[in-house]
């Protein structure tokens, strides 16, 4: 599993929120990287990037259910950015396999294939 990516798009209240989050990833403090990355998505709410990133935090902490549902969140909010769309459908992938559900980790596979030619 990749470790989570920090990007830093928006303000400088969201950048410092998102430098904070990086450091938090960083020293395996990934409860207040995630806390860092909600606030920051209550700055700008329709920050596809910001989603992903909340969504590989909870991948990584084991809620499968909720980084499938952020890693959707941000596809919804990802139109035409195929890059970050695939990125999307390999977590929903890793949440899918994680949580014991083998075809739909299948098919998310598929999905993230389809974004990333």
């Amino acid at each position: 599993m990749p470790p989570a990516e920090i990007t830093r798009d928006g303000n400088q209240a969201v950048a410092a929120l998102l430098e904070s989050a990086d450091r938090y990833v960083k020293s395996k403090q990934l409860d207040k990287a995630g806390a860092a990355l909600e606030r920051a998505l209550r700055i700008e709410p329709r920050n596809a990037g910001i989603w992903h990133d909340l969504a590989q935090i909870r991948l990584h902490q084991s809620q499968y259910q909720q980084a499938e549902s952020l890693a959707s969140k941000s596809n919804s909010l990802a139109s035409g950015n195929r890059s970050l769309q695939s990125r999307n459908w390999k977590v929903i992938a890793s949440a899918r396999k994680a949580a014991g559900n083998a075809g739909g980790a299948e098919e998310a596979e598929a999905r993230a294939a389809q974004f990333s030619r």
